[in-house]
């Protein structure tokens, strides 16, 4: 599977601060890919030097096997770029401004540009900066998929929107997805978990890992087991179960390697018979407060 974006040991310093710490990133291309993590966690950093906004302090990154540092004007025409942050001109009218624009894509489309525009209910004849912060996010996301972009990328897009706009806003966006690749950042966990496709987790310049959503979900479950008595939590267990506490007769723990039969074993091996055993599917947001709080106990 070709990559739409790779870095390699990717490093970004400020003064004293390390923005990034040796990302290793691979995105399919295709995939709807969600990076995630707090606030100051490297997300945007990434983004503008993918963008060729910031210059790498070392390693590599590439768009398209292109490197990042050689991406400029027609190289936009294939990539779409929304911040959270994005500066439009406030003073002129959303019709002025898409039609601005459109002699700068030659792919531009007037059709969906028209579709766009009536989809998330633009008002044509309104000064951009009269819009509301949703309405000015539709604008700004219409004109990033006006021209069939290759290359979809968001940051932060979605962050203090109210639920009907951001549901709007990402209903655009998946009508979109069958052309091309999306690239979303995002701290908030429950906004991306219906859509994504992979999933990046960031903390404090680190990818602490990479993964198709479909992977990490069938992987992780609570298992809650019942016993006939008290229960003693062994003084060693299978490097995969994360967590584990008991409460009378009852142990707790997450399995962070879920396979029914091979789970099942291991509980066997280790407790013996129980009365009983369930094993719940995780959350996004429950699978990374997991493993944070599983590095925050190592350290």
């Amino acid at each position: 599977m070709t990559s739409a974006i790779r870095t390699e040991n990717l490093k970004k310093r400020f003064r004293r601060v390390d923005a990034l710490v040796g990302l290793d990133l691979d995105v399919p291309e295709g995939a709807i890919y969600a990076l995630v993590g707090p606030n100051g966690a490297g997300k945007t950093t990434a983004i503008k030097i993918l963008m060729n906004i910031y210059r790498a302090t070392s390693g590599r990154a590439e768009v398209f096997g292109a490197d990042s540092t050689t991406i400029a004007g027609r190289s936009f025409c294939s990539i779409g770029y929304v911040s959270e942050n994005q500066k439009l001109p406030g003073w002129m009218r959303v019709d002025a401004f898409l039609s601005y624009l459109r002699p700068f894509y030659p792919s531009w489309d007037r059709d969906l540009e028209n579709d766009l525009v009536s989809k998330f209910e633009l008002p044509p004849d309104r000064k951009i900066k009269d819009l509301s912060r949703g309405m000015r996010m539709k604008a700004a996301l219409a004109s990033a998929l006006a021209y069939h972009p290759r290359l979809i990328v968001l940051d932060e897009p979605l962050g203090g929107l109210d639920p009907l706009v951001r549901d709007e806003l990402i209903e655009g966006l998946l009508e979109r997805a069958t052309e091309a690749t999306v690239f979303i950042s995002s701290h908030d966990l429950a906004e991306i978990e219906s859509f994504a496709s992979h999933v990046g987790y960031m903390e404090q310049g680190h990818l602490r890992f990479s993964e198709e959503m479909a992977l990490l979900a069938a992987r992780f479950r609570e298992v809650e087991l019942t016993f006939d008595a008290p229960a003693q939590l062994p003084s060693k267990a299978p490097e995969s179960w994360m967590h584990l506490n008991a409460s009378a007769a009852v142990v707790r723990f997450i399995e962070s390697r879920f396979d029914e039969q091979r789970t099942s074993a291991e509980i066997g091996q280790v407790f013996g018979p129980v009365r009983d055993a369930n094993f719940t599917p995780m959350s996004l947001r429950s699978i990374f407060l997991a493993m944070a709080r599983g590095r925050r106990d190592s350290a």
